[in-house]
């Protein structure tokens, strides 16, 4: 990642006494690699801010928020990097002050631009992007980009309770511990003994972009949340926003529900999820989504322990999260 990819530049003695302990849990080498890279987080909403937390702790050497959206009443609840001082300010550039107070050593800076204004060189300077609050056709465009320059792509979102994490690491190598057990004679003794040794084993893992999971036919047993998460990008798609609270009782949503249904001959099978909280931001489904994004860029910057091949689902109703692996 960023200017040396093999991650092979020394920590300063600032640096190995600060994540002493993260290093101590996965390795030098993997903190390393954290330190280099550069990441991008598109959307500062409640839920990105929880990855932004997680990730900038984690001692990655950047964190660039584009967002040309303004703070508004919703975020002064659900985005903790924000207040209501700051209502009618820009998102990225209000979240930077107290995003920078979690770490200093890294580098934390803001963009208001539009993501449809960017071009392309834009996000080569970046090894993960991370994107919220994006239309279908966003996603598709992003994900195209960064696998023509070779970053790692993550999409989330968080509607109400329900919300989900997508990620194509393209071609992604990690390292995975395994404990590997042997049984050897002790001296003096008939009985065997057991001798426990863990080592690193070598992995690989491909993965597909977003447009090859969007309108998956064969799916595991229980996944009606996937129609879910069909009918909130679809939503978005179509009217260029999310629901609003004070449509809680209008039609709009069903109506866009209702073509999906039929479409994939569902009958009731996901009325009792339509019929939850699907309506703004709420802070404990963010920590819980937005804690496993930044989990899962953690563990692919750091090449450390496998990632979520390559849709997390958290179902509201059950308050249980499922890795589905489609496109395939």
């Amino acid at each position: 990642m960023g200017d040396n990819k093999n991650g092979t530049e020394m920590l300063t003695d600032a640096e190995a006494e600060l994540y002493d302990r993260q290093i101590r849990l996965w390795g030098l080498e993997s903190q390393k690699r954290l330190r280099l890279a550069r990441v991008l987080l598109i959307g500062m909403n409640g839920f990105v801010a929880e990855v932004a937390k997680n990730i900038i702790l984690a001692g990655v050497k950047s964190v660039t928020f584009l967002d040309h959206r303004n703070v508004d009443t919703g975020d002064s609840c659900s985005q903790f990097f924000v207040t209501r001082n700051d209502i009618g300010t820009n998102r990225a550039t209000a979240s930077v002050s107290r995003a920078q107070n979690l770490n200093p050593m890294v580098k934390v800076s803001a963009d208001e631009d539009h993501v449809d204004s960017k071009n392309d060189e834009y996000f080569k300077d970046f090894d993960v992007i991370c994107a919220s609050e994006c239309t279908i056709t966003q996603l598709k465009k992003l994900n195209d980009i960064c696998r023509n320059y070779g970053v790692k792509f993550f999409a989330g979102d968080v509607w109400g309770t329900f919300g989900y994490t997508f990620s194509d690491l393209i071609i992604h190598e990690y390292v995975m511990e395994v404990v590997q057990t042997k049984k050897t004679k002790e001296s003096g003794s008939d009985k065997p003994k057991v001798e426990s040794t863990t080592v690193n084993v070598r992995n690989e893992e491909t993965f597909v972009p977003i447009h090859k999971i969007l309108d998956a036919t064969q799916l595991p047993k229980d996944t009606e949340t996937y129609y879910l998460f069909q009918v909130l990008l679809n939503y978005r798609e179509k009217h260029r926003r999310d629901p609003l609270p004070n449509e809680r009782d209008c039609n709009v949503l069903l109506s866009e529900a209702r073509a999906i249904i039929e479409k994939n001959n569902l009958g009731d099978k996901i009325n009792y999820l339509l019929e939850g909280d699907l309506y703004a931001q709420t802070s404990p489904t963010c920590a819980i989504i937005g804690g496993i994004m930044g989990q899962e860029i953690i563990k692919t910057v750091s090449q450390k322990e496998p990632p979520h091949n390559n849709l997390f689902l958290f179902n509201p109703h059950t308050m249980c999260g499922k890795v589905v692996q489609l496109g395939y």
